[in-house]
């Protein structure tokens, strides 16, 4: 007897988890289909979540109703906020997380819908009919029926992984690869490419001269991830430091002889790297003016003896690998429990899906995460986020959700990855973002949360929360518009910070725009009595928003000036089937690209490499008549 599933989701990684999370919680029956139970939400590399531009992905999976963040919260051992030296458009929520507690917190949130069967298989066939998603075929040739498939294979697509000139099948360590399932695809008329990532050698920690480290500790108060997790209640767990060291020119010579036996530079992994991300023998080639490259030593888990060795990503033999290590500044003596290794895998250049992350060869056939080219725990989960919501959307006959560059990281992300393709691993930067000073990672519910709730993502309750917010953010700032403090009030810290005095009273409004004053400061000022301001002296969230707002108030109107412009040309809907060809006056390359991408809007096509303004020009007179 053949299953069927409203939903099936293929892998289980950190696109799958939240791919089947939203199908479950929209009401759809869901086939989580993984080769391991035990191996769902593994971290393939580096047990942290967030970073820069990442932290703000988390976010906002979190603010449309993602599970990322709580999973994160629950396992995070050392939580930082990255660039505080900087203005708030950058700041990004880092964790340290034990990689063994990360994958139990996601299986019991996977088990905790009832609606959710996880099946332990491989899939190698995707049955079509007439142009639509029908099935799919697993290892065991068990068939199983299904309205939507939601591909999150990660690495495992015909994964190689090289260690110097040795090559050994796998996806991840000690885990097999998914065959078959490319070449299905090929055949269904998609293209197919290569790309390739590494991870770094494991450490003994009782091995390591910690004396001799630069110790890098977490916040003194930590940051949670998820709006949803009680701060009084955090952190779950005991916090731990990280370290640094440094390679220097000893250990570069060392690698150094290695290179012969590279995989990457002898031509045997065909696959392209991440730049943003190089392995440690790429650095030495590439920035031969360094004397010397980061390294960060951080652990794997509360109750592990392993050290991810994060900076020294490398495939090199191991032997070479071990005597470079004993070159580092406090690892002279260190075991090396397991060698760097980099994998090759197959992915599927993301022209090939909509904004939507559907496919436009076949319908009800979703791609999310590394098959789309992407690099990074927190890229797969924002896209299989979107993914699972838009697949049950489907099937509901509800609206499809597609983010705008002006709305979400995440919808800038997925319109990189359709417009404009990638042919290396893509990782999410906050200079990827042109509104990123509206973007902040602070304020993603404040964005987002209306969408989470209106695919029941978000309850109530929640929503209620958030609009309770920005009530108490809009009462606050129209209090600090109209609230005066007195010369003799504010002159004293003035003078303190080195700031020239004032002669009048002043709008706290106006006056906390000068660049060393802070917000939490000048209402300490302000007299007592003054019971307006209690309830934002009393709230340190009111109080760093407000701040931001109002110092950083020019620069955000500016932007939004620039996004109601952009959002004529977005309101420009272009038909998907419209016909290019018609258009004898577009230029060669614009016509190609434009009938690849299919645009959805103007707005759309005029960010599609290779479209000209002049071709923008021409679209617009076109559809206008």
């Amino acid at each position: 007897m053949n299953l069927s599933y409203d939903v099936v989701v293929v892998g289980a990684g950190h696109a799958g988890i939240e791919a089947a999370c939203a199908s479950a919680k929209m009401g759809l029956q869901v086939a989580l289909v993984t080769m391991e139970k035990k191996a769902i939400g593994r971290m393939s590399c580096n047990p942290a979540i967030g970073g820069t531009a990442k932290g703000h992905l988390v976010r906002e999976i979190d603010a449309l109703g993602g599970v990322m963040g709580i999973i994160a919260d629950q396992s995070g051992i050392q939580f930082r906020m990255l660039n505080r030296s900087k203005g708030p458009a950058v700041w990004s929520p880092r964790s340290q997380n034990d990689r063994k507690l990360y994958s139990e917190v996601a299986i019991r949130v996977i088990e905790s819908y009832e609606k959710i069967n996880i099946i332990e298989s491989s899939i190698v066939e995707i049955l079509v009919e007439n142009k639509k998603v029908s099935a799919v075929v697993t290892s065991e040739n068990k068939k199983i029926n299904s309205n939507a498939v939601v591909i999150c294979s990660g690495t495992f697509l015909n994964g190689l992984m090289h260690t110097g000139l040795k090559a050994v099948s796998g996806g991840r360590f000690g885990e097999m690869p998914a065959a078959g399932l490319t070449e299905c695809l090929v055949q269904l008329g998609f293209e197919s490419g290569r790309l390739k990532t590494g991870t770094p050698p494991r450490l003994n920690k009782n091995s390591i001269n910690w004396d001799v480290l630069e110790v890098q500790p977490g916040d003194e108060n930590p940051q949670p991830f998820s709006f949803r997790t009680k701060i009084s209640e955090f952190p779950y767990l005991p916090q731990v430091n990280c370290h640094i060291t440094y390679t220097d020119a000893s250990v570069h010579r060392v690698l150094e002889k290695g290179f012969n036996e590279s995989p990457m530079f002898t031509g045997l992994i065909r696959g392209v790297g991440p730049r943003y991300c190089p392995s440690i023998e790429d650095k030495i080639v590439r920035f031969k003016d360094k004397e010397r490259h980061h390294l960060f030593l951080e652990p794997e888990g509360l109750d592990s003896d392993l050290i991810y060795l994060n900076g020294f990503s490398t495939s090199l033999p191991t032997e070479v690998q071990l005597e470079a290590l004993h070159k580092i500044k406090g690892l002279e003596e260190v075991e090396m429990i397991r060698p760097g290794y980099a994998v090759e895998y197959d992915f599927f250049p993301p022209h090939q899906v909509d904004l939507t992350l559907e496919t436009k060869l076949i319908e009800g056939l979703y791609f999310a995460g590394q098959i789309n080219g992407t690099s990074g725990y927190e890229e797969a989960a924002a896209q299989g986020l979107i993914a699972g919501i838009n697949a049950s959307a489907k099937i509901l006959h509800k609206d499809e959700l597609v983010l705008k560059r002006s709305e979400a990281y995440i919808g800038v992300m997925i319109d990189d990855l359709v417009n404009k393709s990638t042919e290396e691993p893509y990782r999410m930067f906050t200079s990827r973002a042109e509104h990123r000073l509206l973007l902040r990672q602070d304020n993603s519910d404040r964005r987002l949360s209306h969408h989470g709730h209106k695919y029941q993502l978000l309850s109530d309750e929640l929503l209620e929360q958030v609009n309770e917010k920005k009530k108490k953010l809009l009462v606050g700032r129209e209090l600090l518009e109209t609230i005066r403090i007195p010369s003799k009030e504010i002159n004293s810290l003035l003078v303190k910070i080195g700031e020239n005095e004032t002669e009048s009273s002043e709008f706290i409004a106006k006056i906390v725009k000068r660049p060393e004053l802070r917000l939490k400061d000048i209402l300490q000022c302000k007299s007592e009595n003054d019971l307006a301001l209690l309830e934002i002296k009393n709230n340190n969230y009111l109080i760093e928003q407000l701040e931001i707002e109002l110092k950083y108030e020019g620069y955000i109107k500016r932007q939004e000036e620039v996004v109601k412009k952009v959002e004529k040309f977005e309101a420009l809907n272009i038909p998907l089937s419209f016909n290019y060809l018609n258009l004898n006056s577009l230029s060669t390359e614009g016509r190609e690209k434009l009938i690849k991408v299919k645009p959805r809007s103007i707005g759309q096509a005029s960010r599609i490499s290779g479209v000209t303004a002049s071709d923008i020009s021409i679209l617009l007179v076109y559809l206008r008549k």
